[in-house]
C-alpha cells in the first residue's frame, strides 16, 4: 500500500517484470523448505542437536556458575541467539530436561509417564549436568558463527564427544520429510562405540525411559521402512485383576486408560473398572468381569488398546548441510569417529600448551639463573632491552622447539623483582619435570589415539553409567489374532428361509455369541458356502442350513455332508475342511450341477465322525433299502473334492444314528520359551500329543505349581516359570529349594495329587525369603553341587543321585536337607538311564498299540467304494458287495473322473516329531 492506504498497480510498481509469480513460488518455497529442514526440524549429525537445542545449551554454558537458573532466565538468554518466540524455547528445555541426561533440574518438570506438563518457566530451575559439561563443550574445538542479529557469536555445532543423538532420540517434521530416531541405552551406546574402535561389529536397539517390552525383529537398523512393536508390561495379579507396570514409549497412563475404557465400551474387552495407582512407579489396575479369562484379556489389551503400539523409525539427519537417510549403526560409527577426531584435537592443543609452558619455564629459568636481567640495567631504550635479552638467550636457543620471538622476551621483562628474588630452582625443575611427563603421556596418547579413545569411553561408563541400565526388555512378540481375543459383544441371528444373518435380527433365530469383528461362514441347501463379515443385517442367500463364526486355518473343524447331484441323481458323501477363503465369494461343495442339494450336513469342531442311517425310497430297485454308514471310513479332503458315492438310488431320508468320536487324534503342542506361548508350529520345546483331558504342568520360580489347559492364548512368562511340561499323574517332580525359616536347602520328590486347574499350589515353605532353585521331571535325576574354595580345601564338585537321597512323597512334604548347604553353584546333570527291565516293559504296549493303530489306519484310511446294496444286514452286505461294486467309484476310478476342485486336495498327515511316531493315537481320543 502507498502512504494513503491504496494498493499500487502491479505494472506501475515494476514487480511484474522483476518477479513473476512462478518464480516467486519456486524460489520462496525452496528457501522456506531448506530453512525449516536445516534450521528447525532436523538435527545435525555432529552434535545430534536441533538449532534451538544447541542455542539453549550454549546459553546455559554462558550462564553457568554452578548454581541453578530459572528457566525463564534461560529462555531469555537463549532468545539472544534463537530468532523465535519463548514458547518454542521453553518446550525444548522441558523436552531435554525430561530425558535426565544433560540437565540437572529442580521443581516440577512434569511426568512423561502420566502426561503431566511442567510448571511455568518462572517456577522451575535448571543447570548443566556434570556429564554435559564434560562431553559437550570445548571453546578451543568449537567452530563459531555470528548470531542472527550479528551481536553475538554462537557455535555452528557443539564438539560433542558422545553419540548424543542416539541417546536422546529425536522427532521432527519438516517440509517434505520427517525424522524419527528412537532413544537408545546410554551404556549400550558406549559399549558399542568401544566395539567399533576395536574393529568389531556393533548392534544397538532402542531403550525407553518408560520401560515396557520391545520386539526389534523388524527394526531394520532404524532405516525407513523398519518397525518396532512396543508393549506395556502387564502382570496377572490374580484371576480377577491385571496390573500394568510399564507403558509403551509415546503413550501416557491417561491415554492408556482412555483406550481401555473405549475398548470396553465398544465390547472388545470385558472389565469391571480401571484404577490408576501410579505414583513413583506406574500401576494401572484392570479389574476383570466375572468369568473372563485373564490371559485372553491380556491379549485383547494388546490388540485393542494402547498397551501395544507400533513405531516406525525414520533416521534422517543433516550431513554437510543436506538431509540424509541413514541407519543408526552408521550414525554411531560417525559419532565414534568424530569423538576420536575431537579427542585428537584436544590432545594436540594440550601438547602445544605443554610445549609453550616448557618453553617459557625454560626461558624464565635461563633468564633468572644466568642473571640476564642484570645486563639490561644500562640499556636506555626498550628496544635495547629486547636486544640485550635476546643476545643473552642466544646460546640456549637450539634446545627450544621453535624460534624465540620478541613477544616471548617481552614476557620475561614483565617478571617482577619479587618473583626473581624468591625464585626456587628446585621447584622450577620439579614443575618442568611434571610438564615433561605430561607431554610424553600426551604424545603417547596421540600415537595410540584409538587406545586413548577406548579408555575415554570406559571412563565415561564408569563415572556416569551407574543407574543407566536397560529399562525396556527386548523380546519376541507373538502375533495376536483380534478375532480370537475379542470379547463376544454381539449375538448372531439368522433368518434361514429369507437368507438374512446379522446381530440386528433380534426377532429371528439366535445362533451364537460373537464379536463385531468376527467373520461368519454360511452353508446353504444348494451346496454353496461363503464367508462374510458380521453386520447388523446382510443377505447371504435363501435356505440356510448352517451358519457359525469362521476361524481361519482351523484344521480341526470338519464338515460331514451328503449331497444329491442334480445331473445324475447319485448321492455323494464327503468330509472336508475349509481353512482359508476369500471373503464374500461363494464356493460350491457339490459338483456345481443345477438342482444339486445337500441332504445331510454336520459341522464338527474336533473332526468327529458320526454314523448315519440311510433310508432309500420305497420305489427304488435296491435290494437293501436301509443301511448305516460311518463317516470315519472316509478321508478328510478339501472343499472342492467330489467325494464318494453313497448310493445311486433315490434317498428318502438320512438321520443321525450314533454320535462319533474324533478321527483326528490328539494335538501336538510345542512351548516357545522366548515368547512364553504354546504353539502348533513346531517352535521351541515339544511337549507332546494332547487329548481333551490332558493338562499342562507349570512350575513357577516362587515355588508353586499349576495345572492349565493347552489353549494357545495361555501366557507363561519366561522369567517367572521354571519349566512347562505335559502333565502325567505318574510323573515325579524333583525340586531343590531354600527354606527361609530354617535357613537350609532341601531336596524333595513328589507326585501331584491335585486335579484342580488354574489354581496355584505352593509346594515349598511359605517362610520369608524361601525360594525355588531347581525343578525337574526326569525319572532318575542327578545333581551337581559346586563347593566354594575355603582355607582348608580347593573348589570341588559333588554329584548326587536324587533317588538315593529322598523318596517320592506327597507335594506337601518338606523333603530332606541337602548334605552340603554352603555351595557356590548347583545344576542338573544328565539323568541316569532307566533300568533295562522297565524299558522293555514300556515298549511292549507301545508296539501293540502301534500295530492296532496301523491296522485301524489302514481300514479307516481306505477310501471305501460305497454301494447301497453293500449296507444293511452285514451278511447280506458281504454277499452283495462284489455283485454291485461295479457301479461305485473306487479310489482308482476317482482319479479318472473329473472333480470340481484340485485332485491333490487330500488332507495330508502332518509331519510327526520323532519321539511321537510310535505314540500317535489314531483310534479317536475325543
Amino acid at each position: 500500500m502507498d502512504e494513503n492506504g491504496a494498493t499500487p498497480d502491479v505494472e506501475d510498481s515494476g514487480l511484474h517484470d522483476k518477479l513473476p509469480i512462478s518464480g516467486l513460488y519456486e524460489s520462496w518455497f525452496l528457501d522456506y523448505a531448506s530453512y525449516v529442514i536445516l534450521e528447525r526440524a532436523v538435527p545435525a549429525v555432529e552434535d545430534g542437536l536441533k538449532p534451538v537445542q544447541r542455542r539453549i545449551m550454549h546459553a546455559l554454558n554462558e550462564m553457568d556458575d554452578g548454581r541453578f537458573n530459572k528457566v525463564a532466565n534461560v529462555v531469555g538468554s537463549s532468545m539472544q541467539y534463537h530468532p523465535h518466540g519463548d514458547a518454542s524455547i521453553y518446550d525444548a528445555i522441558v523436552n531435554i530436561g525430561q530425558k535426565e541426561l544433560l540437565f540437572d533440574t529442580q521443581g516440577n518438570w512434569g511426568d512423561i509417564r502420566t502426561g503431566d506438563g511442567a510448571a511455568a518457566a518462572r517456577y522451575i530451575e535448571v543447570r548443566l549436568s556434570r556429564f554435559a559439561k564434560e562431553i559437550v563443550f570445548n571453546d578451543d574445538t568449537t567452530e563459531w558463527q555470528l548470531s542472527y542479529d550479528g551481536r553475538k557469536r554462537e557455535p555452528v555445532t557443539l564438539p560433542v564427544k558422545f553419540p548424543l543423538l542416539l541417546s536422546l532420540g529425536v522427532e521432527g517434521i519438516a517440509v517434505g520429510l520427517s525424522t524419527k530416531i528412537l532413544p537408545h541405552n546410554f551404556c549400550e551406546l558406549i559399549e558399542a562405540s568401544i566395539s567399533i574402535l576395536q574393529g568389531k561389529e556393533a548392534t544397538i536397539y532402542p531403550d525407553f525411559l518408560t520401560g515396557g517390552q520391545i520386539d526389534i525383529s523388524n527394526y531394520n537398523d532404524g532405516h525407513r521402512g523398519g518397525k518396532v512393536r512396543v508393549r506395556a508390561r502387564i502382570e496377572e495379579e490374580d484371576k480377577k485383576m491385571l496390573v500394568i507396570r510399564d507403558i509403551p514409549f509415546g503413550t501416557t497412563t491417561t491415554s492408556i486408560i482412555d483406550s481401555i475404557i473405549k475398548a470396553n465400551d465398544t465390547g472388545k474387552i470385558k472389565i469391571r473398572k480401571v484404577v490408576d495407582n501410579t505414583a513413583a512407579e506406574v500401576e494401572i489396575q484392570v479389574h476383570l468381569a466375572p468369568g473372563v479369562s485373564p490371559d485372553i484379556t491380556m491379549d485383547a489389551l494388546y490388540a485393542f488398546t494402547e498397551c501395544e503400539v507400533s513405531i516406525s523409525p525414520n533416521a534422517c539427519i543433516i550431513i554437510a548441510d543436506k538431509p540424509h537417510f541413514v541407519g543408526v549403526t552408521e550414525i554411531l560409527k560417525y559419532n565414534t569417529g568424530q569423538t576420536v577426531h575431537l579427542l585428537q584435537r584436544e590432545l594436540e592443543i594440550k601438547r602445544l600448551a605443554l610445549l609453550e609452558k616448557i618453553l617459557y619455564g625454560s626461558l624464565e629459568k635461563i633468564f633468572i639463573e644466568n642473571r640476564i636481567y642484570r645486563n639490561i640495567e644500562e640499556c636506555e631504550t626498550f628496544e635495547a632491552v629486547i636486544r640485550t635479552i635476546d643476545k643473552g638467550l642466544e646460546p640456549y636457543k637450539p634446545q627450544f622447539y621453535r624460534e624465540i620471538t620478541d613477544e616471548d622476551i617481552v614476557e620475561l621483562t614483565e617478571i617482577k623483582i619479587k618473583r626473581i628474588s624468591k625464585y626456587d630452582g628446585y621447584k622450577a625443575d620439579e614443575l618442568m619435570k611434571k610438564w615433561q611427563e605430561e607431554l610424553a603421556e600426551t604424545e603417547d596418547n596421540l600415537v595410540h589415539i584409538t587406545r586413548f579413545a577406548i579408555e575415554y569411553y570406559k571412563d565415561l561408563l564408569k563415572k556416569y553409567g551407574k543407574g543407566r541400565g536397560r529399562k525396556t526388555e527386548i523380546r519376541a512378540f507373538n502375533q495376536i489374532s483380534a478375532n480370537i481375543v475379542a470379547a463376544n459383544n454381539q449375538k448372531l441371528y439368522v433368518n434361514r428361509a429369507e437368507g438374512f444373518i446379522g446381530y440386528g435380527l433380534k426377532k429371528d433365530e439366535f445362533v451364537t455369541d460373537c464379536s463385531d469383528i468376527d467373520d461368519i461362514i454360511v452353508f446353504k441347501s444348494d451346496g454353496r458356502c461363503l464367508v462374510t463379515k458380521i453386520q447388523e443385517k446382510v443377505f447371504v442367500g435363501k435356505d440356510i442350513i448352517h451358519c457359525a463364526v469362521f476361524v481361519k486355518n482351523d484344521e480341526r473343524m470338519v464338515y460331514n455332508l451328503v449331497y444329491l447331484d442334480g445331473k445324475t441323481g447319485v448321492s455323494y458323501i464327503k468330509r472336508c475342511q475349509i481353512t482359508a477363503v476369500t471373503r464374500d465369494r461363494e464356493y460350491d461343495l457339490t459338483q456345481g450341477t443345477p438342482k444339486s442339494k445337500i441332504t445331510y450336513f454336520t459341522a464338527n469342531e474336533n473332526g468327529e465322525a458320526e454314523i448315519i442311517a440311510v433310508s432309500l425310497s420305497a420305489q427304488s430297485k435296491a435290494k437293501v433299502k436301509q443301511f448305516d454308514f460311518n463317516f470315519a471310513d472316509l478321508l478328510i479332503k478339501n472343499r472342492s473334492a467330489m467325494g464318494n458315492i453313497l448310493t445311486k438310488y433315490p434317498v428318502r431320508k438320512i438321520i443321525l444314528k450314533q454320535a462319533g468320536r474324533s478321527t483326528l487324534g490328539g494335538v501336538d503342542m510345542w512351548f516357545d520359551p522366548i515368547i512364553g506361548r504354546l504353539n502348533r508350529d513346531e517352535r521351541g520345546e515339544y511337549l507332546g500329543n494332547f487329548g481333551p483331558s490332558d493338562s499342562i504342568l507349570v512350575i513357577y520360580k516362587e515355588g508353586s505349581y499349576e495345572l492349565t489347559n493347552f489353549d494357545l492364548t495361555n501366557h507363561y512368562v519366561s522369567n517367572e516359570v521354571v519349566l512347562v511340561k505335559k502333565f502325567d499323574p505318574k510323573m515325579a517332580i524333583t525340586a531343590l529349594y531354600y527354606d527361609g525359616g530354617q535357613k537350609n536347602h532341601f531336596i524333595k520328590r513328589f507326585n501331584i495329587e491335585t486335579s484342580t486347574r488354574d489354581k496355584k499350589f505352593l509346594f515349598i515353605s511359605d517362610a520369608k525369603n524361601s525360594k525355588l532353585l531347581l525343578a525337574s521331571t526326569d525319572k532318575r535325576p542327578r545333581l551337581e553341587v559346586i563347593l566354594p574354595k575355603t582355607a582348608t580345601r580347593e573348589q570341588s564338585k559333588e554329584e548326587y543321585v536324587i533317588e538315593e537321597m529322598v523318596d517320592v512323597r506327597g507335594w506337601r512334604a518338606m523333603g530332606n536337607k541337602l548334605p552340603n548347604d554352603k555351595f557356590k553353584d548347583v545344576r542338573w546333570l544328565e539323568p541316569l538311564p532307566e533300568p533295562e527291565e522297565e524299558a522293555v516293559i514300556a515298549e511292549v504296549p507301545n508296539e501293540d498299540v502301534s500295530d492296532e493303530d496301523s491296522a485301524t489306519e489302514d481300514v479307516g484310511g481306505e477310501e471305501i467304494a460305497t454301494e447301497e446294496v453293500a449296507y444293511g444286514d452285514i451278511k447280506e452286505a458281504e454277499a452283495a458287495e462284489q455283485e454291485d461294486s461295479a457301479g461305485d467309484i473306487s479310489p482308482a476310478d476317482d482319479k479318472a473322473k473329473p472333480e470340481t476342485g484340485d485332485a491333490k486336495s487330500d488332507t495330508k498327515p502332518k509331519k510327526e516329531p520323532k519321539k511321537r511316531k510310535d505314540e500317535k493315537n489314531q483310534l479317536g481320543l475325543f
